[in-house]
């Protein structure tokens, strides 16, 4: 009777874990904003590299609206930089959360004096601190800043997160009880066939097929009959879109069944940041690089690590066996429910191919999981393990310092390293020279370039064209809201405008009156500004002197006088 006991005890707390891995706290927080909540952007959504790790919450397209804290609790971390979320805060809840707000304008007062003051410390504005726990408490409902543009955003919106403390893995926030009205189903775009396996088919074609389907009355879709053998999959692309918003957002959950049978099932509930650049296994990236529109594939490809299945028999893929009939349901779902349902009718069916997959071979063979080193030229190429997904045929080209590493078809998972042999160059010519990578239209983009000797090397996750490119032109530094010996009695701010035009900028400082003060890079703008708050300001006359130096040296100085009183 003891170890039934015992028994019974450790298969309901096996149970409790189960489910209490589903239940989240539908009444402990209140909204990030005093506005309705209306998304640009939700949980998961397809990415570049990465899925979404919150909801972006729209800000009536202006800065500064007012952003509390969304529960009691600390501020545990402050971090103010150029990309990412820019200035973004993170509070710790005693529930065992943390929220996370991103893209801020700028801090409440008391969190904006002790970030400034540790920016003076450091003479930086660029900074990351990790406050004491309970050195800056918060009360739910306290205002902590206000809503902004800050760092890699596209334009004005909160970033907002809902992490676990303990794994620090991102949570899909909406399912925290927060409501934003959604009463339409996802919107189904594309429908694609993969044949898998070596003599697989589908409508006569081994490689990737667009496959056609129709609405039909009751509102779902009905795909033209499929002629199939072999091992296949499919794809899709789809969109959700919330009530009051146009934007395309991401779907929630995808389920795939076969003859009633689940072979696919995986939501956006939450993921972990270490697998999320596994996303380019989820999606067809051979599509995307093409056409730059992303297939959610139902089946499960190699390299794939991803934790967001709940259900995948057979990895996914459909053995299709001739002579037998199949009926393949893909239901797409948003948080609300909603569901695009698609039904494809398979037919087990052995045919002529006539459209053929081409393999290109080169003398480059690419084993995923061994370390690849190459030379090109002048340039050396190294690939570590794993830095890809899956074997295939590379093409590497040179023309003189200009490499082509096969092309932005193939993702790679992991930094691969670019060398360069530069001895050819002269020592003075080699400080303005630094590697670029080149786009479409041949403008070249500059890339960390690390120099020793005559080696110039960079580490990058990007297959494409690599050159080495000159920059000679220094920095060009401009004021922006002033002239030279204006009086500026009446102004909040002083802003010069900063340019480069091939490198890009590096460093920048500014001293009024010999002291250093902050100023703050807006990078999408070119701008840098002072605050007049900071009151560095001692006498009438001030002399502000400017500093910018581009990513190969070449710099700049700008000093300007102006008065205030």
């Amino acid at each position: 009777m003891k170890h039934v006991f015992f028994a019974c005890i450790f298969i309901l707390l096996f149970s409790f874990t189960l489910t209490s891995q589903t239940q989240y706290p539908k009444d402990a927080f209140r909204s990030p904003l005093d506005i309705p909540l209306i998304l640009a952007g939700t949980f998961g959504e397809l990415r570049s590299n990465h899925f979404h790790s919150g909801i972006d919450i729209k800000t009536k397209q202006r800065e500064g609206l007012k952003v509390y804290g969304i529960g009691d609790g600390t501020i545990t971390r402050i971090k103010v930089s150029l990309w990412g979320y820019g200035k973004v805060l993170y509070m710790a809840h005693p529930n065992g959360y943390t929220s996370v707000y991103g893209h801020l304008q700028k801090f409440s007062p008391e969190i904006e004096a002790y970030i400034k003051k540790i920016q003076y410390q450091k003479k930086s504005y660029e900074v990351e601190v990790f406050p004491d726990y309970g050195e800056l408490k918060i009360t739910k409902g306290d205002l902590i800043g206000y809503s902004g543009n800050t760092g890699g955003s596209a334009g004005p919106h909160l970033h907002f997160e809902i992490r676990n403390s303990a794994t620090e893995k991102p949570t899909n926030p909406l399912l925290y009880g927060y409501e934003v009205p959604d009463a339409t189903n996802p919107s189904l775009l594309k429908l694609f066939g993969y044949p898998i396996s070596d003599n697989a088919q589908i409508n006569q074609s081994n490689k990737r097929i667009q496959l056609n389907f129709k609405k039909q009355k009751d509102g779902s879709f009905l795909a033209d009959k499929v002629n199939a053998n072999g091992t296949i999959g499919f794809g899709f692309v789809a969109f959700d879109r919330q009530d009051m918003a146009a934007n395309k957002n991401g779907v929630y959950s995808v389920n795939l069944s076969v003859n009633g049978t689940t072979y696919t099932d995986y939501d956006f509930e939450t993921f972990s940041f270490t697998e999320t650049r596994y996303i380019n296994t989820l999606i067809d990236y051979d599509y995307y690089g093409k056409y730059r529109q992303r297939i959610q594939k139902c089946f499960k490809s190699p390299g794939n690590r991803l934790s967001i299945y709940n259900t995948l028999k057979n990895n996914g893929k459909i053995n299709i066996v001739e002579g037998l009939s199949y009926t393949i349901e893909l239901l797409i779902k948003d948080l609300e429910n909603n569901v695009t349902k698609l039904i494809i009718p398979v037919e087990g069916k052995k045919d002529i191919i006539k459209i053929k997959k081409e393999e290109k071979k080169t003398p480059n063979y690419i084993v995923a999981k061994k370390p690849n080193n190459y030379t090109v030229g002048p340039v050396k190429v190294y690939f570590p393990s794993n830095t890809f997904y899956e074997n295939f045929y590379m093409n590497l080209e040179n023309q003189n310092d200009t490499v082509t590493i096969h092309n932005n078809k193939v993702p790679a998972h992991r930094n691969f390293t670019i060398t360069f042999d530069a001895s050819k160059h002269s020592k003075k010519e080699q400080k303005q020279l630094f590697i670029a990578k080149l786009y479409k239209k041949g403008n070249p983009s500059y890339v960390k370039t690390y120099k020793r000797g005559n080696t110039f090397t960079t580490r990058t996750k990007y297959l494409g064209t690599y050159t080495l490119a000159k920059d000679s032109i220094a920095p060009k530094i401009t004021p922006k809201n002033f002239k030279e010996k204006q009086w500026l009695n009446n102004y909040k701010y002083l802003t010069v405008k900063i340019s480069d035009d091939l490198s890009g900028i590096n460093t920048y400082s500014a001293t009024l009156n010999g002291e250093w003060i902050l100023m703050e890079y807006e990078s999408k703008k070119n701008t840098l500004t002072y605050n007049f708050d900071d009151k560095i300001l001692t006498t009438k006359q001030c002399v502000l002197k400017v500093v910018v130096t581009d990513n190969v040296g070449n710099k700049s100085e700008l000093i300007t006088n102006f008065y205030r009183k």
